[in-house]
């Protein structure tokens, strides 16, 4: 398989693992009523499993790992396409100066000679590295770019996911007319590479329309009712298919170019069936395929239609409509349609995933998701990732007036104003903020970080479930499949595991997962009492 080198790559390939584990800080909690049209702030967590990060995406990603690796079903992100523009907010020519940063720390003086593909790709690396393990096996990652990194894109995609896990390039036009200022071409439409976690992942099947039942007819009273003439040709030339059938009469039907679809053993049965029948005339045969047993279409990787999947101007239309008084249109230039996002997500998730997006920018996922369940009573969640200023003054905004509603405020007596009012999607989320390090440079446990996070993170790390604090019981963390979890640990002093200590087990398991600075039991008495021990802090997991 062909790889991609650039300078720097050596430094960033491994370098998702020695990103630092940050804990997540909570800020506020949001709650709408859309029936009223408001929307409520909360202090304590909501926990509805919405959640909006202000943060680095590469730390951000690594602080969701306990939680959510190999749990999201469907990862959309439109990171920044290179393309040499510095004239906005979120520019794409990778010289934010937090990414500045980064590269200094990360690939050093080699740094200095980077061009900007290098930079992006150093970049994109390690992120792509995270979401893959963040990525459920049932999965899959669409990602929206242009030709400027398209074919590097596909390049460290085939290294990170697998050359046999590459789904399609989707191709979508983003450009409602065609730009007859261009100095060269048009560019009429963007790349969107999917790729799945596990080979042989299937999209679902999106709704059938009109335009699509229309190519069934009933010219003959079919009691199955209206139908298509099926394909009978192998798609490829199969010269050992290229039997002649006869039909009843005796007429005699030659083989198409490429030779028939089936064996003549299996035609002869499909016959014998009347799944495939001859013509009045008996000069050849015919595949009835039923409207009754279509129950979708499979998605093309071509998404012209613009009224099917929106384009640039639209979603720009559609910001300036919720934020009628920020000018989002100067910070966002090509901001993706809630049209095209929500069918991203019809084809690759269900009522109950979870749904990523880790350059989050106006929200266009988060948006998606709130209207998809709003149209199918589904209770999808999302997680999105936001690293500029503008996460809570845009990102989530944005979230809470989608949730509300927005527009001219509803009024009792309808008319005007109620036309302009977009009714609210319901639905909620938590802020956070990313917080400290839970590991020191010298790989001991932050204590700044605080108690709670520790534990939280510890049983994470052991159950891969949510945790909540146990009541009654010092340094019991939870029992999880009949095994007692255990963290005994102080600030201010070494903990031992020792006989004296067995006497703070309360709580009986058949196994026991037990955290401390050290161990005087003996083996023998741990393997017969099915105890593990585990040292702080070098037996802590490091995600």
């Amino acid at each position: 398989m062909p790889t991609l080198n650039w300078i720097g790559k050596e430094k960033v390939v491994s370098h998702h693992q020695d990103v630092p584990y940050r804990v997540l800080e909570h800020k506020y909690g949001f709650t709408a009523d859309p029936s009223a049209g408001l929307g409520r702030e909360h202090t304590e967590p909501i926990n509805s499993g919405n959640k909006i990060i202000h943060g680095d995406n590469l730390e951000a990603l690594k602080s969701l790992l306990p939680e959510y690796e190999g749990k999201i079903k469907c990862i959309y992100i439109d990171p920044p396409y290179n393309t040499g523009n510095e004239s906005w907010v979120y520019n794409d020519n990778v010289n934010h100066p937090k990414i500045k940063k980064w590269l200094g720390e990360v690939v050093g003086k080699d740094g200095e000679d980077l061009t900007r593909h290098d930079k992006w790709l150093c970049m994109m690396y390690p992120r792509l590295k995270l979401l893959h393990k963040l990525l459920a096996d049932d999965g899959a990652i669409f990602i929206s770019i242009d030709d400027n990194e398209q074919a590097n894109l596909k390049l460290i995609c085939d290294e990170i996911f697998g050359a046999r896990n590459f789904v399609t390039n989707l191709i979508w036009r983003s450009a409602d007319s065609s730009n007859n200022d261009a100095k060269q071409f048009s560019i009429d439409y963007n790349h969107t590479l999917i790729y799945s976690k596990d080979f042989g992942w299937q999209p679902y099947k999106l709704e059938r329309t009109e335009d699509n039942n229309a190519h069934y007819k009933n010219p003959d009273n079919d009691p199955n009712g209206p139908w298509f003439m099926g394909n009978l040709s192998s798609p490829n030339p199969r010269p050992n298919l290229t039997y002649i059938l006869v039909s009843p009469n005796g007429t005699l039907i030659k083989p198409p170019k490429n030779g028939w679809r089936w064996s003549k053993e299996r035609m002869e049965e499909m016959i014998e069936s009347k799944e495939v029948i001859f013509s009045s005339d008996q000069s050849k045969i015919i595949k009835k395929t039923y409207l009754k047993d279509q129950s979708g279409i499979v998605p093309s990787n071509i998404w012209w239609d613009l009224e099917d999947s929106g384009h640039n101007r639209n979603a720009k239309y559609e910001l300036i409509k919720i934020f009628n008084e920020l000018k989002t249109s100067d910070i966002f230039k090509t901001p993706k349609p809630t049209k095209f996002v929500e069918k991203i997500l019809k084809i690759s998730s269900n009522k109950n995933s979870i749904i990523l997006d880790s350059f989050a920018g106006s929200a266009t996922t988060a948006h998606a998701v709130l209207n998809l369940n709003k149209q199918d009573g589904g209770n999808r969640k999302f997680i999105v990732i936001e690293m500029e200023d503008y996460a809570n003054d845009v990102t989530a905004e944005r979230v809470k007036r989608v949730a509300k509603g927005y527009g001219s405020p509803p009024t009792p007596e309808g008319g005007e104003k109620n036309k302009k009012w977009v009714e609210g999607t319901g639905g909620s989320f938590d802020f956070y903020e990313l917080g400290l390090a839970l590991f020191d440079e010298n790989q001991n446990l932050n204590e700044h970080v605080g108690l709670e996070k520790i534990r939280e993170y510890i049983w994470f790390s052991e159950t891969r479930t949510s945790f909540t604090e146990p009541n009654g019981e010092n340094y019991f963390l939870g029992k999880k499949d009949e095994s007692a979890y255990y963290f005994i640990y102080e600030k201010d002093r070494l903990t031992t595991l020792d006989y004296d200590s067995l006497e703070l087990i309360k709580t009986k398991g058949e196994q026991y997962v037990i955290y401390a600075d050290n161990c005087l039991l003996p083996k023998e008495f741990m393997a017969k009492k099915n105890i593990i021990f585990k040292k702080i802090p070098r037996d802590i997991t490091r995600f």
